[in-house]
């Protein structure tokens, strides 16, 4: 496994290798002492081309994620809530999917989302902190302060999403 650094403090890119044999593929997903971060609640979703998730984050139970790809392939995009960084109100964006091999940690405070681009996609995130529903909250996917090209027109999004708040309308 290999560590890169982004602009963003502490958000970092795990670029892992697929083993293919005439089975299919073996890969290492998640090394603990490696990231250097516990990891207490695993998740998996599974959403059709054009599925947009997000933008998500728990306030007062803020997460670190760890997401990897599955099957499929998506657009994983964080934004920076954390009031003192250099990087506030900043995206970083990356595409992840089951061939690159490619995995992203999040820090806490950041609010989080991704749009399915294959027609089926499995993607797994584990978090440093359990889900706690009282402190969720979400920021409207197309937020035109956040400038985020999502490289979709019509995403597919749930009721809930559709409510969410704009960036610049939270108290962080």
């Amino acid at each position: 496994m290999k560590i890169i650094k982004t602009r963003f403090k502490d958000l970092i890119i795990v670029e892992s290798k697929n083993f293919y044999d005439k089975r299919g593929y073996f890969r290492e997903i998640l090394i603990e002492k490696i990231i250097k971060k516990k990891f207490k609640f695993n998740v998996v979703s599974n959403s059709k081309k054009n599925v947009l998730r997000g933008l998500h984050m728990q306030k007062n139970f803020p997460q670190g994620k760890y997401v990897s790809v599955l099957k499929g392939s998506i657009l994983d995009v964080a934004v920076d809530c954390r009031k003192d960084s250099k990087t506030f109100g900043k995206h970083f964006k990356i595409i992840l999917s089951d061939k690159n091999a490619k995995s992203v940690y999040i820090p806490p405070g950041f609010i989080h989302g991704f749009v399915g681009l294959d027609k089926e996609n499995l993607v797994t995130y584990s978090c440093t902190q359990y889900r706690n529903k009282d402190s969720e909250f979400g920021v409207i996917w197309n937020d035109k302060d956040l400038k985020i090209n999502w490289r979709i027109i019509k995403p597919i999004i749930s009721a809930k999403d559709k409510q969410n708040f704009k960036f610049k309308d939270i108290k962080f």
